[in-house]
């Protein structure tokens, strides 16, 4: 089923893939599990893993953290706090199922939820990590705290 989903990225992917299994013997399998996309409108549209429906119909209930970028004190310093972030974790766990991202720079956001996808890093990870304060990534931390905090409340660089 080569070509689908139809990116650059994938293609070169696939193709590694290929060559690598036939050199070397190997039936390793494509993995799209961790899988980023972005839509280049203004602001971007991306995401990675599943959304609310697709949770659903794997049957998995998920908590959602929806981080709006008025509380991200960047896109407050740039003027700019059209959209949001949406983190999707399995319900009762700390793991990460998926992420939605509408922003200016959604496409370069939306690579820290893949990392963690792939990588197993949990929410709590991803709220507890370094980010540098008046950086659009650390509305990634905010949105990873807000499952369990009202980040309205917190001061900046907040733990």
């Amino acid at each position: 089923m080569a070509g689908e989903p139809a990116y650059v990225y994938t293609a070169a992917y696939e193709g590694n893939l290929a060559a690598e299994n036939t050199l070397r013997g190997d039936a390793r399998p494509r993995d799209y599990s961790a899988l980023p996309w972005v839509v280049f409108t203004d602001p971007q549209l991306a995401g990675v893993g599943w959304n609310e429906r697709e949770a659903a119909a794997a049957g998995v209930a998920v908590d959602v953290a929806r981080l709006p970028l008025t509380h991200v004190p960047r896109a407050l310093a740039a003027r700019d706090t059209r959209g949001f972030l949406k983190l999707l974790r399995k319900r009762d766990t700390d793991e990460l199922v998926g992420a939605r991202i509408l922003a200016p720079e959604g496409g370069e956001l939306v690579m820290e939820a893949a990392l963690a996808l792939r990588h197993g890093i949990g929410v709590r990870e991803l709220a507890s990590a370094f980010h540098p304060y008046l950086t659009l990534a650390e509305a990634m931390k905010l949105c990873a705290q807000s499952f369990d905090r009202d980040v309205s409340r917190l001061s900046c660089c907040s733990a």
